[in-house]
This record gives C-alpha cells, sequence and structure tokens, in this order.
C-alpha cells in the first residue's frame, strides 16, 4: 500500500518505518529540511531502541523515503496519516493549529479518494471539525479517522509491531477495510482490531492516558502518607498490586510523571470535560498531584541542608523515564530549576538527553557523560531517573567521591536495608528515611 506520513516526530517515524518494514512503500513528510536531511541519510533524529536499524534497513530497500514536498507525498498515497503535534496551549486545551493548517493543505494537493488517518492524540470532536475544512478545500472524497497511537516511549517500535490492540474510528466501511488490511500484519498474535466510532476512537487515547496519569497519582499521594505514618509504601503497593482487579503496573511511586503524552493529555482532556460542561474534579487532581510530587525532592533537599547557596547537587538521570531521550515536562528539569534558584550548582548525567538538556539550561549547569564524574565534592546524589545503570551502582565509589554519603532517590533504585548497610543518609519516596550513623 502507499503510505504518507505527515510529520517525523516520534510518533510519525515509528509509524513510518514500521509500515514500510512489511511492504508499504510510505513517504516521510516534514517541513524541517533539515531533519529531512539527517533522516535521509539514516541518521535517526530521536532516541529509540530498535528504531535506528530499521530506518536504515527500509531506506536501503527504497520502502521509506523523506521529503518536503507535500504535493509529492499527497499524491502518492492511498492513505494519509497525521502525525502532528498538538501541545497545550495556555489554557490546557490542544493546540490544533498546525493540524488544521496541514489538513488544508493535504485537502488542496488530493487528488483521488483518499483515506485521511488522524494518529496525532486530537480532542473528541477533532474528526468532525477536519471533514468541515477539507469540504472547503476539495472536491474528491477524503475519509476520515481516527487511530490513536499507544506507543510508550523505550519500547515504541515493539509496541508498534506488536500491538495489544488497533483502534480504528470510522463509519467508512471502504476506510475501515484499508485500515485493517494495512494493519494485519501486525496483529497475527490474534490481538483484535477494533473498530469503534470516530468520537469515541479519539475519546478511548485520552481516557488511557488519562487513567494510567491517575494511578501514578494515586500510588505518589499514597506513598507520601505512607511516609507520614511510617509505613513503607513497597509492602503496601505489593499487598494491592496482587489483587487481579488491580494490578502493578504503573503503580511505582516516585517523582512524578513526565513526557510528552501524560501531562498534556490530562489536562486537555480537563479542558474538553470543562468545554461539555462536566467538572472534571478527578482530572484536575490527578494533574496538581503531580504537579506537587515534581517539587518533592527540592523541598526535602531543602529540609536536609537549608540554605543551598554554594551547595553541589550530583544529578543521576534527566530522561522522563529510561531508555529515551525526551525530557519534555521531566521531574529532573524542575528539581534542576530548583536547586539553581537556591544557589547551588549541578553536574547533570543521563545517557541520552543531555543534548535536549543544553537546550533548556546551557551553561547554567555542568554535563557528565559518566555517572561517576558528577559525584567529587557534591554535597549529596539525586537521582531522577530508573537508568538500569543506575541500578547496581558502585556504592564504595558513590561515598568517597561525595562529600558527605547523603542519596535522594526519586525512583526508589536502592532498598532501605541496603543503604542502611551502606552507611547512607537516603531519602526516597514513601518509605522511612535513613540517617547515616
Amino acid at each position: 500500500m502507499k503510505v504518507t506520513i505527515v510529520g517525523t516526530g516520534y510518533v510519525g517515524l515509528v509509524t513510518g518505518v514500521c509500515l514500510a518494514d512489511t511492504g508499504n512503500h510510505v513517504i516521510g513528510l516534514d517541513v524541517d529540511a533539515d531533519k529531512v536531511a539527517r533522516l535521509s541519510r539514516g541518521e535517526c533524529t530521536i532516541f529509540e531502541p530498535g528504531l535506528t536499524d530499521l530506518l536504515q534497513s527500509n531506506l536501503a530497500a527504497g520502502r521509506f523515503r523523506l521529503t518536503t514536498n507535500l504535493k509529492e507525498a499527497v499524491e502518492h498515497a492511498d492513505v494519509i496519516f497525521i502525525a502532528i503535534g498538538t501541545p497545550p496551549k495556555a489554557d490546557g486545551s490542544a493546540d490544533l493549529s498546525m493540524i488544521e493548517r496541514a489538513v488544508v493543505d493535504i485537502a488542496k494537493a488530493v487528488n483521488k479518494h483518499t483515506v485521511l488517518v488522524m494518529k496525532s492524540t486530537v480532542p473528541v470532536g477533532t474528526g468532525a471539525r477536519v471533514e468541515q475544512l477539507i469540504a472547503s478545500h476539495t472536491k474528491h472524497p477524503i475519509d476520515v479517522v481516527s487511530n490513536p497511537e499507544f506507543l510508550k516511549e523505550g519500547s515504541a517500535v515493539d509496541d508498534f509491531l506488536r500491538p495489544d490492540r488497533v483502534v480504528i474510528g470510522t463509519d467508512s466501511e471502504y476506510a475501515a477495510t484499508l485500515m485493517k488490511e494495512l494493519y494485519a500484519p501486525f496483529v497475527r498474535n490474534n490481538h483484535p482490531i477494533i473498530v469503534v466510532k470516530r468520537a469515541a476512537s479519539e475519546m478511548v487515547k485520552y481516557a488511557a492516558n488519562c487513567y494510567l496519569a491517575m494511578r501514578i497519582s494515586f500510588i505518589n499521594q499514597v506513598a507520601n502518607l505512607c511516609e507520614k505514618l511510617g509505613i513503607d509504601v513497597d509492602e503496601v503497593r505489593t499487598g494491592m498490586g496482587y489483587d487481579a482487579r488491580i494490578g502493578s503496573h504503573f503503580m511505582y511511586p516516585g517523582a512524578g510523571y513526565g513526557g510528552s503524552c501524560f501531562p498534556k493529555d490530562v489536562q486537555a482532556l480537563w479542558h474538553v470535560a470543562k468545554a461539555a460542561g462536566i467538572e472534571a474534579d478527578l482530572l484536575r487532581a490527578v494533574h496538581e498531584v503531580n504537579e506537587q510530587q515534581k517539587g518533592l525532592l527540592v523541598d526535602r533537599i531543602r529540609s536536609h541542608f537549608g540554605d543551598l547557596k554554594g551547595r553541589a547537587f550530583a544529578i543521576w538521570g534527566i530522561a522522563f523515564k529510561p531508555k529515551t531521550d525526551d525530557i519534555r515536562e521531566a521531574p529532573s528539569l524542575r528539581i534542576i530549576e530548583g536547586l539553581l534558584a537556591g544557589g547551588a550548582t549541578v553536574r547533570a548525567c543521563d545517557p541520552k538527553g543531555l543534548d535536549h538538556l543544553k537546550k533548556e539550561f546551557g551553561d547554567k549547569i555542568q554535563y557528565c557523560t559518566d555517572a561517576y564524574a558528577a559525584l567529587p565534592g557534591a554535597d549529596a546524589l539525586v537521582i531522577c531517573t530508573e537508568w538500569n545503570e543506575y541500578r547496581s551502582a558502585d556504592f564504595d565509589r558513590i561515598k568517597a567521591a561525595l562529600k558527605q554519603p547523603i542519596i535522594f532517590d526519586g525512583r526508589n533504585l536502592y532498598s532501605v536495608d541496603q543503604m542502611k548497610r551502606r552507611g547512607f543518609t537516603y531519602y526516597s519516596i514513601g518509605r522511612p528515611p535513613v540517617k547515616a550513623s
């Protein structure tokens, strides 16, 4: 099948190369000429395990190519995926302006019956709005389909190749048939392709992400209560997780969620609810609890040290989660800002996210590619991301390098008993603090 992907960011690039890998002929369209040139050379513009290999192999096979030429890309396609960002506006609603501009341009260039697939996360009613825009710019039939993505950063390629489910929102039998054919190679594990009304499909994505965000905020609030009561939250969540109705997914306390999806999607659905006359107090609370959680480590650091002026801190982990270079809305950013505001200096380390961090902070902080190089002379180590390479740390080396053996752990990487034996002062989330003797 001939496919065009409009937008070669995180979702668009993964979608494009995975569809190409099953034999489709895919064009990636982007307005960024530099990005198009880099991708065309096989240089992946994001870090995602397995993505570079897929990009390079499908470029070499001629199944995937890139362009900035909209007319060429639109006329090529039987199916056009829109994978353009929908960042939040100041009021939390989704900004659809880039999508609307793209839709108008596509409608003007279409020369045959085409299926237009909204892969971007968009509010309920966007498909209907897109149809209105299209109708005023073309006479060619365009079926507007909702097809939300469920890609987890760090495992996005595997998520696309082996999805739990594929959701397609359309009333068009022609579009549904085409989409089922396109996704058939990815559901040979007998996982379902679900065809629903378009508005329901639009809601599925928001509802799923908001539910997962709610679980994180819930366990974080439970963790904070456990800590006040002298209870270890790990014992509580373990006892909860064996309940088949609850499970353990997204039930790990920490410094809050970040990334490109949960923060904006919670706010966007909250805004959709308010526009519909519903007071979505639960969504508001999910967001507010998470914002408070992001400031928790800085509060603890201030509580321990008092004045931060002249102090130095090593930070391990910048990305909002491991196996990605994405730092959008990452708790680490709030922590760095808080430390700098207090007059402290920061040395940051992350396996993949430092280039993005430099764009945020420039020369305000120091950058270390070696985790242990960030430690010498620091007053404490602050852990913000649960990268595997931090889990089995050389504690003797950490202890020797720090001014004092103090760790503030925003991801509960280490056990309380382990820290006691090692002689650290150790603060984690939802567990009793350890004081070095």
